[in-house]
């Protein structure tokens, strides 16, 4: 389930504003990766990380069901603490998955041929977005079949079974190499990312590539309350969204794969940026609401494009001892998305979404100088 287009949606259809949408942004997106930097330590001091995958894993599968739960409550008029609970699941899912990249990263590091990660990392987008293209149509008939907020409660409590579902593959992983770097806390962990910085440039470039770039993600939850504003939108487009967006997460996905062998790093990075920039520009010129789906097929290339490109930097950048380290060290690469949201839902809250588009614009372009800084030849 794309947890980043539905709790936005769910949000927007409760009556929230920009700055609501910008803070569960931050928590779901900048604000959950920034903790990466905390993690890191704890994490890599483990020999081995599959129980710790498992553990976030079913920590997200927790904050699903109370979610759904919790909308059950809402749907029986108990309105005093949801608010307060519903960050809580939010902020809890979201800490758990940055908990579970760290593992997840260091796991794949060691199991995935270098001469194979953009092939690698393509199929998992074209296999994962053809599973959740598949949800989608079926979230589409959830949120249609029921109102707000027993739809939603349905969506979640699906969500949350077929998550637990999948952990079924996790289980059966072996770990063959183990990992013998020792970390001995935060202080520790600081000091080995500011010798890093010394002694690996592109460690810095890659870092302020994330703060830049990285801000592309949030743009689509700010859309769908643009969209609800602008073009009165309902809960039954919100099932739509989520299919044009994954529909671009599988086509690029594709192209990619086809061209693995030939396609340098370099490409997917410069053409996720004039993406980005061109996500603004569709905003801005649209003025018919059912052209609102082409936003969110281009979104979901920039987001494939740069998942991707990010964990493919991340692993050429690194080595096979401090890979989990090295995930840590990208939770400093979330300093700016993770306030963005907040920066934007307040730009927009008082001076209007043009201004928001400009920021946004500049931001984006400056992950152009990072990314000639790095020069990846793969």
């Amino acid at each position: 389930m794309d947890v980043d287009t539905i709790i936005p949606s769910m949000i927007v259809e409760a009556g929230g504003g920009a700055m609501h949408i910008g803070i569960l942004t931050a928590i779901m997106m900048g604000g959950s990766s920034l903790t990466q930097l905390f993690f890191a330590p704890f994490v890599s001091n483990k020999t081995y990380k599959k129980n710790f995958l498992l553990f976030g894993i079913n920590t997200r599968v927790f904050a699903l069901f109370g979610l759904g739960g919790l909308l059950f409550l809402l749907q029986g008029g108990q309105h005093g603490y949801v608010l307060w609970l519903v960050f809580f699941f939010i902020t809890t899912f979201s800490l758990a998955g940055a908990f579970t990249n760290i593992s997840y990263v260091d796991i794949l590091g060691k199991s995935v041929n270098p001469k194979k990660r953009k092939t690698f990392f393509s199929t998992v987008q074209i296999v994962g977005g053809i599973v959740v293209l598949v949800s989608a149509f079926f979230a589409k008939k959830v949120l249609v079949w029921k109102e707000f907020p027993m739809n939603y409660a349905f969506m979640f409590f699906i969500g949350a079974s077929f998550l637990l579902i999948a952990t079924a593959g996790f289980w059966s992983i072996k770990e063959v190499v183990p990992s013998k770097l020792k970390i001995s806390g935060l202080k520790a962990f600081l000091k080995v990312l500011k010798t890093e910085l010394k002694q690996n440039k592109k460690l810095g470039y890659f870092l302020g590539y994330i703060n830049t770039q990285g801000v592309a993600i949030s743009f689509l939850p700010f859309i769908i309350l643009y969209a609800k504003e602008t073009f009165n939108t309902q809960s039954s487009d919100t099932g739509l969204f989520l299919i044009y967006k994954i529909t671009g997460v599988v086509f690029v996905s594709i192209l990619v794969l086809l061209g693995a062998k030939k396609i340098k790093y370099n490409l997917l990075l410069y053409s996720n940026v004039i993406l980005s920039l061109s996500l603004v520009a569709l905003a801005l010129f649209i003025n018919d609401g059912s052209l609102i789906k082409y936003i969110f097929i281009l979104g979901g290339i920039v987001f494939s494009l740069f998942s991707m490109s990010m964990n493919g930097l991340l692993l050429e950048v690194s080595g096979t001892e401090n890979r989990a380290l090295y995930t840590g060290f990208s939770g400093a690469g979330n300093i700016l998305p993770a306030i963005f949201p907040l920066i934007g839902g307040a730009i927009i809250s008082q001076f209007g979404y043009q201004t928001f588009f400009v920021m946004f614009m500049i931001i984006i372009a400056m992950a152009a100088f990072f990314i000639f800084k790095i020069d990846c030849k793969k």
